[in-house]
């Protein structure tokens, strides 16, 4: 099915592409307690499911991606935030793979969000949307893998708070995964993440023209503090290297400073710029509740203090591939180190590699050889 949905400061349309309402019958519980029912997720597919359903990879977007995983995005034009890896002949080869790409609950690109119509007020569910989590968002995509009618899937990849979810797909439904590639991810989300999370949803809330969150009613946008938001969370994104590098303290089109309080330097600007994209596809209540959902991700706080606990269950068969990258300090290759030693004390076939990186976090949406070798090995050797 696709619908069309409206999005940003100008509220204009546009294709959403394909969406499927899921539950229907039967509401999904999710961690809150809260049920939801009959609500809609949008995704996008590249490839074709073979016979026996046996070559789908789900890929898991990061915490403030989409499904347009490998395909031009309907609001920006640009290219897919992994169309390097996914495609004909491609490190995720879709002349072998089938592969789903789906937004998830609480997003805001034709998936089931604070921005969708609440039927029963007929307005935008705004703060009355239910609290989520990323096992609700699992869950989710669980119940899209179903409808495909896919019993095992070859892999679920996804970065950041996409590897956030590959992991739990481990933990929920062990038995319908072989391989799992988490990378520049965590077990949980530190309390330095959280902090910078909490200025974000505080720039947002701060903002007269969020209304409490019912801007869409008012017909305003909490633009500038979505986009003091997106600055903020962008810095962790990048590394002093990557900083450094690109900008150093070079001016911005001009040859001095202007004593005022004008972006003098490139960095600014180039974040001023972030920001204000940013808010031209992106929904100020799905930005809080999905970065909620990301700070109350901890797997050792789940199991009772010891992270190697989460992975008992997990099937003699399933394998991970654990990617981190060396100059990430928002997810840290210990990160990475600390999950790789929980499995292997379980027995979980697992093996870790850090990729030598300048970019810091964002190492994960950045082409390199080092990655594209990495995943295309471990799904093609297995």
């Amino acid at each position: 099915m696709k619908v069309k949905s409206s999005f940003g400061p100008q509220y204009k349309e546009f294709e959403i592409g394909d969406v499927i309402f899921l539950a229907k019958e039967k509401p999904l519980k999710l961690t809150s307690g809260a049920e939801i029912k009959n609500f809609p997720l949008a995704y996008q597919t590249y490839g074709t499911l073979n016979a026996d359903k046996s070559n789908a990879i789900l890929i898991c977007h990061a915490l403030t991606g989409d499904q347009y995983a490998a395909s031009k995005h309907p609001i920006t034009g640009k290219d897919g935030w992994w169309s390097f890896l996914i495609g004909p002949n491609k490190t995720i080869d879709t002349e072998k793979f089938f592969v789903i790409s789906s937004n998830i609950i609480g997003g805001c690109m034709g998936s089931f969000g604070p921005k969708e119509i609440d039927p029963e007020t007929n307005q935008p569910y705004g703060l009355s949307f239910p609290a989520i989590t990323i096992s609700d968002m699992v869950k989710a995509q669980n119940l899209l893998i179903e409808h495909f009618g896919i019993q095992k899937l070859h892999a679920v990849i996804g970065g950041s708070t996409g590897g956030m979810q590959a992991l739990s797909w481990s933990i929920l439904y062990p038995q319908k995964v072989k391989l799992i590639i988490p990378m520049a991810t965590s077990y949980r989300h530190s309390p330095q993440n959280v902090a910078f999370h909490e200025v974000g949803r505080q720039a947002i809330m701060a903002d007269p023209n969020w209304c409490e969150g019912k801007y869409f009613l008012e017909k305003k946008c909490p633009e500038k503090g979505l986009a003091v938001a997106r600055m903020t969370a962008h810095i962790t994104y990048l590394s002093e290297v990557a900083l450094q590098k690109k900008f150093g303290r070079e001016l911005q089109n001009k040859n001095d400073f202007s004593f005022n309080f004008d972006p003098d330097f490139q960095v600014e600007s180039y974040l001023h710029h972030q920001g204000y994209s940013f808010v031209q596809r992106f929904d100020a209540n799905s930005y809080l509740y999905i970065t909620k959902a990301v700070d109350y991700f901890d797997l050792e706080k789940d199991f009772s203090g010891k992270l190697s606990n989460a992975f008992n269950n997990l099937s003699p068969e399933i394998k991970f591939c654990l990617i981190s990258f060396s100059d990430d300090w928002l997810f840290p290759p210990s990160e990475a180190k600390k999950l790789t030693h929980a499995l292997a004390a379980c027995g979980v076939n697992v093996s870790s590699i850090t990729i030598e990186s300048t970019a810091g976090h964002d190492s994960f949406l950045i082409e390199s050889n080092a990655l594209k070798n990495t995943i295309k090995g471990f799904l093609n050797n297995q």
